[in-house]
């Protein structure tokens, strides 16, 4: 946006790349409740805003686009009825059983603790994973084996969610999928459809995908739609899901616009569904967008147009690897902030991107952590993962204090998933 517009943000916290993109471009930036739709709307007024785009799921649930479009600004996102794909897991699983049913995992949905123990019982021996209903930005889903070791953990998280939620609330007990997991980021207008590359993210603290589950510390793609342990049917059978779900969605009259981040799991046996949302994936978003070579917000004029093709998002058929640089604490405890020092002009130019997200810069070089998210993500792309992986792995060693996986992208672990798939098969 910033290369090709005026870029005004309206963030939650003073992030070091959004402050700086913004400023060179001309524009500004505020800092609020992004939650808030009548801030971020009059915001959106008082810079005399001619396109928006949101890009995250507590906004669009909130309902900022909807306030967007009260006033007459156009937006580029999904209203709060076609976010619903994402903050509604029950909904979603809904939509999915009329339009794919063969990509549903047999599931229980249950709104009261008194049901959980019957729905575990109606699994049997089949191990099981348990989902909240609602956002939990990427950390909310827990899994037999990796999370919980026994049904009966698996009841007492299920009746630990409810109890968090609170009344109406409800949460899914569904049959733990064994095969490997890829997203697709596909671009809409809400008809028209584009498909970038698929995307593994790496989703575990540590490497080997041991330690807890995290918002993702890592992600990677392939020159080729597909990834290694996928074939071109399972790709297309993902496309064709999505497509069907945003169609449905205009059934419904909920609109829907931007970007549909889809969860799959890749078998043996085609592919199952794990989760819709209802905009770009963090970390796999700075995959696909370190390889388009247009003009976005062109892009985001033409999805509000409802005139989106093909042509309008071009990307270079190349590998990318994401590596998140994460503080020693991140996703295990509440720990302190923590300062640390990164050269942006120096990996810039070693071919690496550097995207900060909680974090801020307190000085030259010199920047601390916010909260306990993720730091700062490093990013790029060359014509073989390998040679991306390489790269990007010796931009992360010039950053001293933060932690990272280191088997991102390797080809080791590319196998392990290759073989879980085939595995499935036998």
């Amino acid at each position: 946006m910033a290369e090709h517009s005026e870029l005004h943000a309206f963030i939650g916290h003073e992030n070091p790349s959004i402050v700086g993109y913004a400023a060179a471009s001309g524009g500004s930036h505020a800092v609020g409740d992004v939650r808030d739709p009548d801030a971020v709307a009059a915001f959106a007024r008082e810079r005399e805003i001619d396109i928006a785009m949101v890009s995250a799921d507590e906004p669009l649930a909130a309902g900022v686009v909807d306030a967007l479009h009260a006033q007459g600004t156009r937006a580029v996102g999904p209203t709060r009825a076609g976010a619903e794909i994402e903050w509604n897991k029950a909904f979603a699983r809904s939509l999915l059983a009329d339009v794919a049913p063969e990509a549903v995992p047999v599931l229980a949905v249950v709104r009261e603790a008194s049901e959980v123990a019957g729905a575990i019982d109606s699994f049997g021996s089949t191990p099981v994973a348990v989902k909240p209903s609602g956002l939990t930005g990427g950390k909310g889903v827990k899994v037999m084996g990796p999370h919980l070791a026994t049904h009966a953990d698996a009841a007492r998280y299920a009746v630990e969610l409810l109890e968090r939620g609170g009344s109406g609330e409800s949460v899914l007990i569904e049959e733990k999928i064994v095969g490997a997991e890829f997203t697709i980021q596909a671009v809409s207008d809400g008809r028209t459809v584009i498909f970038p590359p698929s995307t593994y993210d790496y989703p575990y603290r540590f490497d080997g995908d041991e330690g807890p589950g995290t918002g993702g510390m890592g992600s990677l793609s392939l020159a080729s739609p597909a990834l290694p342990f996928m074939t071109t049917a399972h790709y297309q059978q993902a496309c064709s899901i999505i497509e069907a779900v945003i169609a449905r969605l205009g059934e419904q009259s909920r609109h829907f616009s931007g970007v549909m981040n889809s969860g799959f799991f890749a078998t043996a046996h085609g592919v199952k569904v794990i989760e819709f949302n209802a905009r770009f994936g963090d970390p796999e978003c700075m995959n696909i967008m370190s390889l388009f070579t247009g003009n976005w917000p062109h892009v985001m004029e033409r999805i509000c147009s409802a005139g989106l093709t093909a042509v309008d998002v071009p990307l270079r058929e190349q590998a990318s690897v994401v590596l998140y640089l994460v503080s020693p604490d991140y996703a295990l405890r509440q720990g302190p902030a923590y300062e640390f020092t990164l050269d942006r002009k120096a990996i810039e130019g070693d071919g690496c991107h550097v995207f900060f997200s909680s974090a801020m810069q307190t000085g030259e070089n010199a920047y601390a952590t916010v909260g306990t998210s993720r730091a700062v993500a490093l990013v790029t792309t060359a014509p073989t993962i390998e040679q991306a992986r390489a790269r990007v792995s010796a931009c992360a060693a010039t950053v001293p204090v933060l932690e990272w996986r280191k088997d991102v992208g390797d080809e080791r672990y590319l196998d392990g998933l290759r073989k879980l798939v085939q595995g499935w098969a036998s």
